[in-house]
C-alpha cells in the first residue's frame, strides 16, 4: 500500500475547533492525506466571536516549516490566516524553493465579523505573497477587499478575479456563497478557461470554518493526483455534504461537519460557462424510461444493428467514423427504421442534425462534442441525449444540461479509442452510480470477465465495443452476456414509457 500523501496548512488554530487549523486537518483526515500545521496564530473563540488574538514570532513559524521541511515534506500547501509581517516573510522565503502547489485562502474577517488582518499586513500579502499562489480563493467580501471595487453582478465577479489575476496568482476561485442570488456560485478563472461551479443554497446557517474547509479540501484532492478543475468539484461536493451536515453545538453558528460516503445527488455542483445557469423542467432531457438500458452495443454499421437487435438488445448506439455525406445519411436512416421495427433504443453519436432528421430515438454526444453541438435543438426534437463523462468536472458540466443519461469511463484499459484519462476502476463507478440522479452507463475496457463486476455497481447500462465486434461469435457473446443480466430482461411494451 503506497504512503498517505503529505499536505500542509499553515493558518491561524481556532479554539473552538470549527476553522482555522482544526478545520484543516480534519479535511486532510476525510480526504485521506496526512496533515501537518504550521500556527501563526493563535484565537481565543467559541461559535460567537473572537476574543483574542495571540501572533507566534516569525522565529517560531520558521522552526516549525523547517522541521517539517526535513521530515514532513509537502506535495501541496494551504495558506490560511496569516500572522505579522516578519511571520510572512519567513513563509515566502520558504516558498521561493518550494516545488509544490500553494493554495492561499485570504482570510481577512471571521465568520463571526472580528478583523483577522490589518491593512497594512494585506498589502504585504497581497505584494509578497500573491505571486507564489497557484491558486487564491477569496470570498465576496474579500474580493472587495483586494480590488478596492463593489462586487454586486456575476459580471462583477467575472471582473474582479481578472483583476486578482492581475496581482500574481496562477488560478482564482471566486465564491460567491449567496450574496448574488439564493444559489451558491463560484467563479474559476486561469485567464485562459474560466467556468461557473454552480450549488442550491442550504437553508441553514452553520457554516463556519465553511471556507477554511474549501481550500483545504482543494489542497487535499490535488495531494490525491485530482486534475485542477476536478478537485475543485470533489471540493464542492465535499463542503456541500459538510454544511448539509453541520448542527449548532454552541450558541453561535455550527462547524461544518464531515457526513458519510457516497454523497447524494444534491451534493453535486452544476458546471457552466455561463453564471447563475438555471436548471428547468423545459430543458431537462426526456427518460429513457423505466426500463434499465442493459447490454448497449456501440457498434458502427446498420448491419450490426439487423444482427443484434433480434437478439433481445434493447439499446444501442451507432457510431460511424469511416462514411460521410450520402452514405452517411443512408446508414442513419436504416440504422433508425431497424430500431423502430424492434422497437429498440438506438442512439447516434454525433451526428445530431441527421438523427433529428431521421427521428432517432437520441444522441450520444462526447465532451468535445457539446461545445459544437445545438443542444437546444436536440432537446426541442423530443430526443433524448446521452453524455460521455471520464471525470468529476465533465460529471458537473453534464449534469448542467439535464441529459437522459451518463455515460462514465473507461473503467478498464481500453483500446478502442485513444483516452487522456487513466482507467476509473470499479470503486469510482460504484461512488457515481450510487450519487448520481441520472442512468449511469459504464463503458470502457469491459469484457465477458469483467462484466459481473460492472454488472454488480447496479449501473442502467454496460456499454460494449471489441467485446462484441470482434468476438470470435458476436451472436452468442450476446446472448451470453444477455443471460448474465437477467435483471435487464423486460418486456419491450415498457421501452417508450
Amino acid at each position: 500500500m503506497s504512503a498517505r500523501p503529505i499536505a500542509w496548512t499553515i493558518a491561524g488554530s481556532d479554539s473552538g475547533g470549527g476553522a482555522g487549523i482544526q478545520a484543516d486537518l480534519h479535511t486532510f483526515q476525510a480526504i485521506g492525506v496526512h496533515g501537518c500545521s504550521v500556527i501563526t496564530a493563535v484565537t481565543a473563540q467559541n461559535s460567537v466571536g473572537v476574543r483574542d488574538i495571540a501572533y507566534l514570532p516569525a522565529t517560531h513559524v520558521a522552526a516549525q516549516i523547517a522541521a517539517l521541511h526535513d521530515d514532513l515534506p509537502a506535495c501541496v500547501i494551504k495558506i490560511g490566516m496569516l500572522g505579522n509581517a516578519s511571520a510572512i516573510s519567513a513563509i515566502v522565503d520558504y516558498l521561493q524553493s518550494f516545488k509544490g502547489t500553494v493554495i492561499v485562502d485570504p482570510v481577512m474577517v471571521s465568520t463571526s465579523g472580528s478583523v483577522l488582518l490589518p491593512d497594512d499586513i494585506k498589502q504585504l500579502m497581497i505584494q509578497r505573497l500573491f505571486p507564489r499562489a497557484g491558486l487564491l480563493t477569496p470570498n465576496l467580501f474579500e474580493a472587495e477587499k483586494i480590488t478596492e471595487s463593489s462586487i454586486r453582478t456575476p459580471q462583477d465577479m467575472e471582473k474582479a478575479a481578472q483583476q486578482i489575476l492581475l496581482l500574481g496568482p496562477r488560478r482564482v476561485l471566486l465564491k460567491g456563497g449567496h450574496r448574488i442570488d439564493n444559489d451558491c456560485n463560484d467563479y474559476w478563472t486561469d485567464g485562459r478557461e474560466s467556468f461557473w461551479l454552480n450549488q442550491v443554497r442550504l437553508p441553514h446557517a452553520n457554516t463556519h470554518g465553511s471556507g477554511c474547509t474549501l481550500s483545504a479540501a482543494i489542497a487535499a484532492y490535488l495531494a490525491q493526483g485530482y486534475a485542477w478543475r476536478d478537485a475543485l468539484v470533489m471540493s464542492k461536493i465535499y463542503v456541500t455534504q459538510c454544511i448539509r451536515h453541520a448542527k449548532p453545538l454552541g450558541r453561535g453558528p455550527g462547524p461544518v461537519t464531515p457526513g458519510p460516503w457516497p454523497l447524494h445527488s444534491p451534493d453535486l455542483p452544476t458546471a457552466t460557462i455561463m453564471p447563475l445557469m438555471k436548471v428547468s423542467t423545459q430543458n431537462i432531457f426526456p427518460s429513457c424510461g423505466k426500463t434499465p438500458l442493459g447490454l448497449y452495443p456501440i457498434i458502427d454499421s446498420s448491419d450490426w444493428i439487423e444482427k443484434l437487435l433480434p437478439l433481445g438488445i434493447t439499446t444501442i448506439q451507432l457510431r460511424i467514423k469511416n462514411k460521410t455525406g450520402k452514405a452517411l445519411e443512408k446508414e442513419i436512416q436504416r440504422a433508425v427504421q431497424l430500431a423502430e421495427h424492434h422497437q429498440a433504443r438506438l442512439f447516434i453519436n454525433d451526428y445530431w442534425e441527421l438523427a433529428i432528421r431521421y427521428g432517432a430515438y437520441g444522441v450520444h454526444l462526447g465532451q468535445e462534442d457539446l461545445a459544437h453541438a445545438n443542444i437546444n435543438a436536440i432537446h426541442r426534437a423530443g430526443l433524448r441525449l446521452g453524455i460521455s463523462t471520464h471525470s468529476p468536472y465533465e460529471i458537473a458540466r453534464a449534469r448542467a444540461l439535464c441529459p437522459s443519461y451518463i455515460a462514465f469511463g473507461p473503467i478498464f484499459p481500453t483500446t478502442s479509442k485513444a483516452m487522456s484519462f487513466p482507467p476509473q476502476g470499479l470503486e469510482r463507478l460504484q461512488y457515481w452510480q450510487r450519487c448520481l440522479d441520472y442512468p449511469v452507463v459504464a463503458i470502457g475496457g469491459i469484457g465477458l470477465s469483467e462484466f459481473d463486476a460492472v454488472l454488480a455497481t447496479g449501473v442502467s447500462g454496460i456499454a460494449m465495443i471489441s467485446a462484441i465486434t470482434l468476438a470470435p461469435d458476436p451472436i452468442q457473446t450476446v446472448d451470453k452476456l444477455l443471460n448474465k443480466g437477467q435483471q435487464w430482461r423486460v418486456h419491450r411494451e415498457t421501452l417508450h414509457q
